[in-house]
């Protein structure tokens, strides 16, 4: 075998263990994929509503959530639910 041949073989040998230890670590169900979370929020009633804010507003919320200790988006519901219902 040529010693380039040696080298690829050998890159390959570890490209797959890298992807064996990634696949390992991923199916800890640790940090679902990006499919599954959006058919858990589906099942949770939950839809995406994307919006432009301001900059200053959008650190405000961000700060008010960090203090209260909820989810951003909680805190942007309630405040919605809220205002809708005044």
């Amino acid at each position: 075998m040529k010693r380039t041949d040696l080298a690829k073989r050998d890159a390959e040998r570890l490209k797959n263990e890298m992807t064996a230890k990634n696949a390992a670590f991923g199916a800890s169900g640790a940090a679902p994929d990006r499919r599954e979370q959006r058919e858990r929020d589906r099942a949770a009633g939950l839809v995406p509503f994307a919006v432009k804010l301001n900059g200053e507003l959008v650190k405000q919320l961000q700060a008010t959530a960090k203090e209260r200790g909820v989810e951003l988006n909680q805190l942007v519901a309630e405040l919605l639910q809220k205002g809708l219902a005044a």
